[in-house]
């Protein structure tokens, strides 16, 4: 029963984390991740369709007085500014009201921002509404990864996080293609085809938006923030579509926790929590963001001005090698996402970020050697991105469930933004102006920078990365609101179980 505190808030214990982490993968899960991770298609779709079709927009008759550069400079600017605001403003409200409020708030304002940009009439409109779209998706990060976190079951969290993530690259193979068709005049008027694209954005938005009407609010936030008969109902109610969807009874769940029920957390607590208490954390987090976001933009950034420069590659043919190496990207959290949750979190962390860097610095050698073609620099940044991807994936998983629950989101939304600044601001300062000048050696030099920051960012991996890998969010990093006696007795004999038992299959291996 609650104990009434002074505060007026009150001290429960409840099972419903375990019950949670508990339950056997069903349709339900299904229903989540279609729910709530398809908006990273969303994403890779926005990106990659601007970035093709500015050569478009830019033409006389597009409807719009803009050139390509504005498009490809403050346009892109403006969208990752709005990104990282967009962050740090839904971030804090995610933790502070919900999960579900706002992944239902953010996912509107991108939606309207998309439809307001198709029917843009001046090159103002076009920059304020692609500020805004990046205001929305940004903060469908924070709120999207905090309730897939507390609603997958621990034992499948790494791999679902990092195929959601990694699901951005099919909104870009999409995108690319998509692009392919609004640029043929033949098809569609150049003043047509562009607004069609955005506006196909908003239309597959509105899709997602009924689906995450059948998505409940976060039964952990709920029972941290005084509202645990709701907790209760949902949770009750989950488990029982799952034994219908299944034919099998649950297990009953091995842990408690004891939660002292606050309505918000303060800031600076939770800033303290972040950089002082957590602050190995804070640095992995932060490694992990600027390696990925270097070794990014030392590709991206000169992607199409590398083919058509070096391997004289038609302008319009582009597409087809940049949805090449979209596969490639997320064919390696797909593939490899299940290994973070069996071979473990600071192996595959480390490996994937190492191998990534050292198969660039690789290619950067080939390259200055003159030894390939469009077709194999394709193979290698596949190769390359295949393990970076995956890599990358990572590094939003870690942030999401490496803190505690009252800051994940706000968490989330800081690393988030940090990464996207360094790409979206110093990405474009450096990497473009040295993949654009003709040059094999500033090329190369690019490409070295990216590679070097991933593999420093998986040493750092190698001695900071979190075992985290099919444990309970509440075992990785208390809650603040948790009661010292958090764990009963019981967790702590399962898990004694569970580390004898490991200790004498180590045993046996080692004798063996």
């Amino acid at each position: 029963m609650p104990t009434a505190q002074p505060s007026g808030n009150a001290t429960i214990t409840s099972r419903i984390p375990a019950r949670l982490d508990r339950l056997p993968w069903s349709r339900w899960h299904w229903t989540i991740v279609i729910g709530l991770g398809t908006v990273w298609i969303l994403d890779g779709l926005e990106v990659t369709v601007v970035g093709n079709i500015a050569g478009r927009l830019s033409e006389p008759g597009s409807g719009l007085p803009i050139t390509s550069g504005q498009i490809t400079g403050l346009a892109a600017a403006l969208y990752v500014a709005g990104a990282c605001v967009g962050a740090l403003f839904w971030g804090r409200l995610t933790d502070r009201f919900g999960r579900k409020k706002l992944f239902m708030i953010t996912l509107v304002v991108y939606l309207a921002a998309t439809a307001l940009t198709a029917v843009s009439f001046s090159t103002w409109w076009f920059f304020a509404f692609r500020f805004l779209t990046g205001f929305g998706i940004g903060g469908e990060y924070a709120a999207i990864n905090s309730a897939i976190d507390e609603l997958i079951p621990a034992k499948y969290r790494g791999r679902v996080d990092l195929a959601i993530n990694g699901s951005f690259w099919v909104g870009a193979v999409f995108g690319s293609l998509l692009s392919i068709v609004a640029l043929n005049e033949a098809i569609l008027p150049k003043n047509v085809g562009w607004r069609l694209t955005f506006a196909l954005g908003a239309v597959l938005a509105l899709v997602i938006l009924l689906v995450r009407r059948h998505v409940p609010e976060s039964p952990r936030w709920l029972l941290i923030h005084g509202r645990e008969q709701e907790a209760e109902r949902i949770v009750s109610s989950i488990e029982r579509k799952v034994e219908s969807e299944t034919g099998e009874r649950l297990g009953e769940p091995e842990s408690e926790i004891t939660i002292h029920q606050r309505k918000s957390i303060g800031f600076l607590e939770i800033a303290r929590t972040v950089f002082s208490t957590y602050r190995k954390r804070s640095i992995l987090g932060f490694s992990l963001f600027i390696g990925q976001a270097f070794l990014y933009n030392a590709i991206t950034f000169g992607f199409g001005a590398i083919l058509t420069q070096f391997f004289h590659v038609p302008t319009g043919n582009t597409g087809y090698y940049f949805a090449v190496v979209a596969v490639g990207n997320f064919c390696g959290p797909l593939l490899l996402g299940k290994l973070f949750d069996t071979v473990g979190r600071r192996v595959m962390i480390s490996s994937t970020y190492l191998l990534s860097g050292l198969l660039l610095f690789g290619t950067a050698w080939l390259f200055d050697r003159g030894s390939l073609t469009a077709t194999t620099m394709t193979a290698c940044w596949c190769a390359v991105l295949f393990f970076a991807s995956a890599g990358a994936s990572s590094a939003y998983l870690t942030v999401s469930e490496v803190f505690p629950m009252e800051t994940r989101a706000m968490s989330i939304a800081f690393f988030y933004a940090l990464g996207t600044a360094a790409g979206g601001i110093s990405g474009p300062l450096l990497f473009a102006d040295l993949t654009g000048t003709g040059k094999v050696g500033d090329t190369v030099l690019a490409f070295q920078i990216g590679a070097g920051l991933m593999c420093a960012a998986g040493l750092v991996a190698a001695f900071l990365a979190v075992r985290a890998e099919r444990r309970s969010l509440e075992d990785i990093a208390k809650p603040l609101t948790a009661a010292a006696s958090a764990v009963s007795e019981r967790a702590r004999s399962a898990k004694e179980g569970r580390s004898a038992k490991e200790g004498r299959d180590r045993s046996r291996t080692a004798t063996a």
